[in-house]
């Protein structure tokens, strides 16, 4: 009867983040659901993504094999399983990916049933001759410096820190994440915590590839806390103040990505509003260039009581600054945002003010050709009516735009 070990390796595949140990003949579950012997919470895992098992033989011994659960598949030494179609033998050193070129998992085989050993004396790790900035050591596999632990998210260091919350950099076990802290001045106002508990509730009801993902949400020490997906990128703000105003072809592709997530949360039961559109709040990632939507607090629902004025005056549309605002109003935000990537000013640097309102004039800006300047008039009108009726609609247009730079 051979005993068996699980060995799960971290993304970059250089340091082992967990192990575990099983004597058959149970099956071994593996998935991100928290019911299973080996739990993995990253999202390319499924709630039950393989299983490993044991037959035994008449003449003694006998092997270990692997099935195959998931849609994303599973892969023993780059081999695919067939999902729901027999399983694989496990050998020694046995390569395992959930999903290809995902997660990895590693086997070590023993020829003898687990044994009870008396646990060494812990050395501690010094954590020295690591490379400058580095979070975790390059010997032990730990984080370097804790700041605080909070719950079982060790604090790592500080993201950011507003007038409503800090955000720091947490691990927990497997993954890094943000974890975002409720001030203290701001936990006495009543307003303030309702705004941090809905976009804890919005976050949790929402799935979409350009919205991070919901961890948790709780209370410790009296202070609220949402913990959230990692994004490794920039906000669009400090990305034009960094490097400078954003070619044609790259400003339109990221706001038809804009649109596409704008359109999704319009489009749930009943339909939300951001009502905080701005270049701040739209990050984009490292790896691919993807828009994410951020900062989810100040989400508003269709048919729900307003009187409320949240937003940056400089995107706000006119509906929204009486507290009247409507999905129209989101996309309003796309016409200054716009602006301000091709310009790299202030989009009040280029309003008209008119008899019956403002428009932003960009005629003496070369880069923006007739047609844009008549989907930013569009999407900026004074009443919602006169604007695009949905996210997609703009898209539309923002799309013919693209196809003469293409």
């Amino acid at each position: 009867m051979k005993n068996i070990q699980i060995s799960l390796w971290d993304e970059q595949r250089t340091l082992i983040l967990q192990q575990w140990q099983f004597t058959p003949p149970a099956p071994i579950e593996i998935g991100r659901s928290p019911e299973r012997q080996v739990v993995i919470d990253r999202p390319s895992i499924s709630r039950l993504h393989a299983t490993i098992s044991y037959t035994s033989l008449r003449q003694g011994g006998g092997y270990w094999e692997i099935s195959n659960h998931s849609p994303n598949g599973t892969f023993v030494n780059q081999i695919a399983i067939v999902q729901g179609k027999g399983s694989t033998l496990i050998t020694n050193d046995a390569r395992i990916e959930l999903s290809k070129g995902g997660t990895l998992l590693t086997v070590e085989l023993d020829v003898a049933p687990l044994q009870v050993r008396v646990p060494a004396a812990p050395v501690k790790c010094e954590h020295s001759d690591n490379p400058p900035n580095t979070l975790f050591c390059i010997h032990c596999g730990e984080p370097i410096t804790v700041i605080r632990q909070i719950k079982q998210y060790q604090v790592l260091k500080t993201l950011g820190q507003g007038g409503m919350g800090t955000t720091y950099l947490a691990w927990d076990k497997a993954k890094l994440l943000v974890l975002k802290e409720m001030n203290a001045d701001m936990a006495v106002i009543p307003k303030a915590q309702e705004l941090f508990e809905r976009e804890a509730k919005i976050l949790q009801s929402l799935h979409h590839p350009g919205i991070p993902e919901y961890y948790d949400f709780f209370v410790a020490d009296g202070r609220k806390y949402l913990a959230m997906e990692l994004i490794h990128g920039q906000d669009l703000d400090l990305y034009v103040m960094e490097r400078g105003k954003v070619n044609i072809a790259q400003a339109i592709d990221w706001m038809i990505q804009l649109c596409e997530i704008l359109g999704y949360i319009h489009q749930q039961q009943p339909p939300l509003i951001h009502r905080d559109v701005k270049p701040a709040n739209i990050l984009v990632r490292t790896i691919d260039r993807r828009i994410f939507l951020l900062d989810f607090g100040a989400v508003k629902e269709i048919g729900t009581l307003g009187g409320t004025k949240i937003g940056a005056p400089d995107y706000m549309a006119p509906e929204q600054n009486n507290g009247k605002p409507v999905t129209q109003s989101d996309l309003f935000a796309i016409g200054p945002t716009l602006i301000f990537l091709l310009t790299g000013r202030n989009p009040a640097d280029f309003i008209q003010i008119l008899p019956d309102g403002y428009r932003f004039d960009l005629s003496n800006v070369p880069l923006v050709s007739p047609q844009m300047q008549a989907t930013i008039d569009k999407v900026t009108q004074r009443r919602p009516i006169d604007r695009y009726q949905t996210a997609a609609e703009l898209a539309q247009d923002l799309r013919k735009l693209a196809r003469p730079l293409n």
